[in-house]
């Protein structure tokens, strides 16, 4: 079997990286070590591929209108240069997708969404995208193939970003530097005398940046990015530290947290559902479960004893029977101890409550606490996408 390459896939090579497989792609999972390179992004700072996410752009005077119609969060909120996260639903309330929205300008937006659900996201897009009834006025351009993009993540990368980036951006955000965007902003540089959207995201619960751009042009940004932040720290992370990183800062994971048959409000992403914009899809289906309330939610959970690490699909006992199991987990490298995310019922939801984590055939105790496992006290970490 084949699979999908990313632009960095030589540079991966060069560096040494262990390749595995993921959603259909082949990506380092680690250069060094995921404790290595996760602790460098506590301390200092890490760069990851991002390519496999993919980017659609939606413009016209009536992208507004269809994007609110379509997605969970109220995109009226957003001015030129600022993002949103947001998810998709089905009419019963599953989730499609989580994803992040940028307003461009004032009538266009760019949608990054998750690399394993581009075929599903961009059939479900266009569905509503052919429901829509002033369709004339929006306008959808799939642009995964021709995009690249790469996470700058830690608590170094600000001194040195400027130095990718120089000047005032010249679209997006009226930052003075790119070190001066916003938490959730996003502008356009100049970088080889071509476009480039730099955006102050992540999903690390560190400080950091994303940048996009064409995808002949990434390779050229990890390269300068890997010299300029070399005297602060900067390294090559892989898939394994972007999961234990967001494990840690309790970020969900599609496939994980989310799914068809998991819906935001049981994820505890209500938040960010605007029931009071008007219509969308699933609306009335999550509106019900608010109101009655889920029989389930989302928790983290941390181990009280030695244990080898929990892993995802991992039973939770409590009062000696199963009652839900673990859709993440690992052994975390900030707090050295196993940490996990799963769904229990919720009279069982409270911090403090004691149950148990079968882990290979052998039942070990921890007890449900309060998200998230790790906070940097000096980022705002009100999204979900860090």
């Amino acid at each position: 079997m084949s699979f999908q390459r990313t632009p960095l896939f030589n540079s991966h090579q060069k560096l040494g990286a262990k390749l595995i497989e993921f959603g259909g792609w082949e990506m380092p999972v680690h250069y060094t070590s995921i404790v290595d390179e996760h602790l460098c992004v506590r301390k200092a700072a890490g760069v990851f591929d991002i390519c496999h996410m993919g980017e659609v752009y939606v413009e016209g005077p009536e992208a507004l209108a269809f994007l609110n119609s379509t997605f969970t969060n109220d995109v009226r909120k957003l001015t030129p240069g600022l993002g949103q996260y947001s998810q998709m639903c089905t009419p019963d309330g599953g989730t499609v997708d989580d994803l992040y929205i940028y307003q461009l300008t004032a009538t266009q937006y760019l949608l990054i969404i998750n690399a394993s659900r581009i075929p599903a996201d961009t059939e479900w897009i266009e569905s509503a995208f052919n429901r829509f009834p002033q369709r004339s006025g929006v306008h959808i351009t799939h642009a995964s193939e021709t995009t690249g993009a790469i996470a700058i993540q830690g608590p170094t990368v600000a001194s040195f970003i400027d130095s990718l980036f120089q000047g005032a951006a010249s679209g997006g955000y009226p930052a003075a530097s790119a070190s001066s965007l916003p938490k959730n902003g996003i502008g356009r540089w100049i970088f080889q005398g071509q476009d480039v959207w730099v955006a102050r995201t992540g999903y690390t619960g560190e400080d950091g940046f994303e940048v996009i751009a064409a995808a002949t042009l990434i390779g050229e940004i990890w390269e300068k990015v890997l010299s300029d932040g070399k005297a602060a720290g900067v390294q090559p992370c892989g898939l394994g530290a972007r999961d234990t990183l967001r494990t840690e800062a309790c970020y969900p994971l599609y496939g994980h947290e989310l799914s068809l048959d998991i819906s935001p409000i049981e994820a505890g992403l209500g938040f960010f559902v605007a029931f009071d914009k008007g219509d969308f899809m699933g609306r009335d289906a999550l509106l019900a479960q608010k109101m009655k309330g889920p029989t389930r939610r989302l928790v983290a959970l941390q181990m009280i004893v030695k244990s080898a690490p929990p892993r995802p699909g991992y039973p939770i006992h409590a009062g000696g029977i199963s009652v839900g199991s673990l859709v993440s987990g690992t052994q975390s490298p900030s707090l050295n101890n196993g940490i996990g995310l799963g769904f229990l019922p919720v009279a069982l939801t409270s911090v403090g409550t004691p149950v148990a984590v079968e882990i290979r055939g052998r039942t070990f105790e921890a007890q449900v606490v309060k998200k998230p496992f790790y906070r940097n006290a000096s980022v705002n970490t009100s999204s979900p996408k860090d």
